[in-house]
This record gives structure tokens, sequence and C-alpha cells, in this order.
């Protein structure tokens, strides 16, 4: 055709995958739960991106964010507490071609999992990092978490919290190696999607602080921010977000950012006047921890098999005979019985 010796041929996929391709589990979230508009964020931009479900994968620990995995129609690990961020390295470092996103709490992430977290931002391996900061302990039923504002009270702190909570955006930028750090209120449908999706394109750690409702134990913490616009700071920038009419309608307030300059990034992450929301931080000329120690050839499945059987070869199994020795007394012997 017009004198080209090659046929040119149009390859279409057939297999479109709707919404429901993603949705798995009625969730079990309190009505009203900020969890239930993450989801529904995450399963639209695996919808948009067409991402397969045998090459996604979602991690989460410990918590009412950890049961996010189960409400995917993807692959999933729900781990142990603390150790989401962990597990996931390990599938992104032995499958660096599967899509791998993790969904933490602000106790799973910021507490016992702070170890994990710190040295995940330094090594920057291409993960998708939520983290549902509703600042209390929701699953185990109101305990003070590292992110409860002081002096509110918890079952552990009846007198109000006494330290001064932690604060996981300027946690990140004091980081090494930190390459994204966002912020976002789950009460913002358009904003939230917007922002995970940046996050996910990203190629690094992308951490985003998603600002998370509570309506059980938190039911009034965040309704300053959500009844009045006013109390939001958007970060604009031709390099970061950009947001829609409706968006800047509704939310006055905006700050020409540049996502590069983190030393600026800190100083927002400290702000206190308004609640910013937008991408903080952003360079993706961060070497990638999976990318420098990734293996020079690929493990075949019968190199797995004869790893696995060289290391079942060290392990003996005694089998157990049926002849049963007996005591003087006539008891089988080891019992403890008189």
């Amino acid at each position: 055709m017009f004198g080209l010796k090659n046929q040119c041929t149009l390859n279409l996929d057939d297999e479109y995958r709707p919404l429901e391709a993603y949705q798995g589990a009625i969730s079990r979230w309190c009505p009203g739960c900020g969890d239930s508009g993450i989801l529904a964020a995450v399963q639209r931009l695996c919808r948009d991106e067409q991402l397969p479900p045998e090459k996604t994968v979602f991690v989460s620990g410990i918590g009412c964010a950890s049961r996010f995995p189960h409400y995917m129609k993807t692959y999933g690990f729900h781990g142990l507490h603390g150790r989401a961020i962990a597990t996931a390295q390990g599938i992104k470092m032995r499958r660096p071609d599967l899509h791998v996103f993790v969904n933490t709490g602000d106790g799973d992430c910021c507490s016992i999992g702070t170890a994990h977290w710190i040295h995940a931002i330094r090594q920057n391996m291409d993960l998708t990092v939520m983290l549902h900061d509703n600042s209390i302990y929701g699953l185990t039923k109101m305990q003070v978490s590292p992110t409860t504002p002081t002096g509110y009270k918890t079952n552990t702190t009846p007198r109000g919290a006494y330290l001064k909570p932690l604060n996981p955006l300027a946690t990140t930028l004091g980081v090494v190696n930190a390459s994204f750090v966002a912020q976002v209120g789950e009460w913002i449908p358009e904003l939230l999607y917007d922002i995970i999706s940046k996050a996910f394109h990203h190629k690094g750690f992308s951490f985003v602080r998603i600002l998370q409702r509570c309506p059980h134990f938190m039911p009034d913490f965040f309704e300053q921010m959500v009844s009045n616009p006013d109390s939001v700071l958007l970060l604009t920038h031709e390099n970061g977000m950009q947001f829609s009419d409706t968006i800047g309608k509704i939310y006055k307030n905006h700050l020409e950012h540049d996502p590069l300059d983190i030393n600026r990034a800190r100083e927002l992450a400290e702000l206190e006047e308004r609640v910013p929301m937008g991408i903080f931080y952003r360079n993706e000329a961060i070497p990638r921890y999976e990318e420098i120690r990734r293996p020079r050839r690929a493990t075949t499945p019968e190199q797995i098999k004869m790893t696995l059987e060289k290391t079942f070869d060290k392990f003996g199994i005694t089998p157990v005979t049926s002849e049963v020795v007996r005591s003087g007394n006539g008891q089988p012997a080891g019992t403890g019985k008189p």
C-alpha cells in the first residue's frame, strides 16, 4: 500500500477491562470512612490505565487501610504489622515488571514500620505508597497514633495526647533520595485521583500522604478542612499539578511551587496556617535500587527448582514407626504421666 514493502497493521486490544474487573470483595469499612474514596480512586486508575490484574499487586500491613488488597481484584498481600513496604520491595526486586502499590496507615507505617519506611525512601524503588492518615488507631479501637494531634483524648491517652504529632511529609523530605512526595485530602475526589495518577507514573518511591476521615473515632477532626475551602492551599506548577476550573473556583488559595525545589518543599511541609495539597517534591533523576541491584540474567524456572531442591535436601524427616517404646510402668516413654 502506497508503495510500502511492509504491510502496515494496527493492533487493537479487544479486551477492555471495565471498572468491575478491578472490584474485589465488598468493603467492610464503616459508613463514611475515607478509605472508600481512596479505593474508588485507585480502582478508577487501574481501569483508566488498563493495568493487567495479573501484573498488579497491592500490599498492606495491619489496620483499617490494610484491608485494601481484599477489595481489589488483582494480586494482593495482606502482611504483618509495619512490614508492608518491606514486602513490596521484595516483590518489586524479584519482579520489576509488576505494578506494585502499598496501602498503609499512620500507625502501620509511622510507628512499627518506621525503619522500613525510612530506608525505603533512601532506596527509592519504584513503588506507589499511599499513607491513609486518619491520625488514630482505628482497627484496634482508638489508641493514640504517631500523627494524633496534641491534646486529643484517646483510649491510651485519656488526658490527651502528650507529644507533638509526627509530620510524615517533613520526615520523608528529610531522608536522602526522596523522589516524590505529595499530600491530598480524600474528600476531594478529582484531586485525589490526579495525585495518585501522578504518583503511579513517577519512576521511583512515590509517597502520597492522604488525609483520611475516620467518622467513628475522629468525626470532627477534618471538619474544618472539609467545610472551609479557604483552609486548603493548592500547590500548582507547570511541572507539578494543574487544576481544573472547578477545583480552582472552590479552592481559591493557590501557590506556585516548583516541585524540584526541595528546600521550599520542606518549608511547605511545616506550614500551619493552611493545609497544602499537591506535589511537594518530584525528582526522577534519583537512581532506583532495583535498577542498581537488578540481576544480570533472569532466573529460569529450572534454576528455581534446582535451588529449592538443594535447600530441601539439607533437611531430613524421621519417619514415625508403629512401635511404641514403653517405660517400666507400662506408659509410653516421655509422656510425663506417673
